[in-house]
């Protein structure tokens, strides 16, 4: 990347914004008691105007006081100006309202700036990236409360549906004869328990990517990346070890493979499980099922399968992870619902803290202390 060429054009963007020197003109006071401006409300993202000015450009930044991320000084037209991230965000400080004017000016030649130097910006994202130094983001909190939420709604209609049941007529499995209200809730419980099986394989989706960090399966930018894009079962194999996990495996492809593609990819399937072929026995399926009988569900050009089975597996399948050798990592990115921070996974704070779940509980406490203390800037 020619850097050189984004710094030309960000500097005559911003001029005459330049470093402050010994002829800015500056109130003595103006660190501790300078204005937030109005005008400066509009910066863009504050670890933008950071990269811009001190990472691409080479400004000083003060550094951090209470309160108080960073500072950065500036001279526009001789006369001194801040730039700061303060607790309450990005802004640019004046010495007095008189100021406010140029304060409009400059928010409006950073953020041209900034804009001119989004190739420079995606060039320090993939260089973080390739050195390993993120953070990858936590949503499985967010991601776990939705699959309750429809876990919870499947479990009120089923059982209404089941009661239901009871009353109908069945014969070898067979439903004879039921009531209107059986027939009007029976898809509803169909409906409910496909939303709680592709809940389950969107949160294990993500959660099996901060697991396999926590657990130091993978350890790098490029190998989470990787894994991102892999198949759940990739995932899957990477982060469990447990014997008693493992035996789960094939059943949660089983359900992976058939009942969710089959929604996800229009309710055609990825195989043509939605053909049937003529002959002289009439249509017969493309993809027929010779072991249904050994299937929680079978599955042709429509989906039928066992959802109470199917949601029993799934609640099973988490129970037991919960009382694996996962815990650990459970507790950190599932209870407390941390950043992952991949060089941990390197560095053997991750190793360590996974001794047990009491050492990953005050690990916990510790870090989410340190966090705390940065979101309100008690440095």
């Amino acid at each position: 990347m020619d850097i050189e060429k984004y710094k030309e054009n960000a500097l005559k963007i911003l001029s005459p914004i330049k470093p402050v020197d010994a002829n800015t003109k500056a109130n003595e006071e103006l660190l501790f008691f300078a204005e937030r401006s109005d005008a400066g409300r509009d910066i863009q993202d504050y670890y933008l105007v950071y990269f811009l000015f001190v990472n691409l450009l080479g400004f000083r930044d003060t550094g951090s006081f209470e309160k108080l991320a960073w500072s950065i000084p500036i001279d526009f037209n001789g006369k001194a100006f801040l730039i700061e991230h303060r607790k309450m965000g990005v802004g640019i400080f004046i010495q007095s309202k008189e100021d406010e004017e140029d304060a409009q000016i400059i928010t409006k030649k950073i953020n041209g700036a900034i804009k001119s130097s989004r190739p420079y910006f995606n060039y320090l994202a993939q260089e973080a990236i390739m050195s390993s130094a993120i953070n990858i983001v936590n949503n499985n909190g967010y991601l776990f409360e939705r699959f309750n939420y429809f876990l919870k709604l499947y479990k009120v209609a089923n059982k209404k549906l089941s009661k239901l049941s009871k009353e109908s007529i069945w014969k070898d499995d067979r439903l004879i004869l039921a009531s209107k209200e059986y027939h009007k809730i029976r898809p509803n419980v169909r409906w409910l328990a496909i939303s709680t099986i592709e809940s389950f394989f969107s949160w294990t989706e993500h959660l099996f990517i901060h697991l396999a960090v926590i657990t130091q399966k993978i350890k790098t930018g490029e190998e989470v990346t990787k894994l991102i894009d892999a198949e759940w079962k990739a995932k899957f194999n990477t982060v469990i070890s447990d014997d008693m996990l493992k035996e789960y495996y094939d059943e949660l492809l089983l359900i992976r493979n058939q009942v969710r593609n089959f929604v996800a990819h229009g309710a055609f399937g990825k195989e043509g499980n939605a053909f049937y072929f003529h002959s002289g026995a009439g249509d017969v399926p493309v993809r027929m099922d010779f072991n249904k009988t050994k299937n929680r569900f079978s599955f042709r050009g429509t989906l039928e399968f066992k959802d109470n089975e199917v949601i029993s597996l799934i609640e099973s399948f988490i129970s037991d992870m919960n009382s694996s050798n996962l815990k650990p990592a459970l507790t950190y990115t599932q209870g407390h619902g941390l950043v992952t921070i991949l060089p941990y996974a390197s560095n053997g704070m991750y190793e360590s803290a996974m001794h047990d779940n009491d050492t990953m509980e005050k690990f916990c406490h510790h870090l989410q202390g340190i966090f705390d203390n940065a979101v309100n800037m008690d440095w």
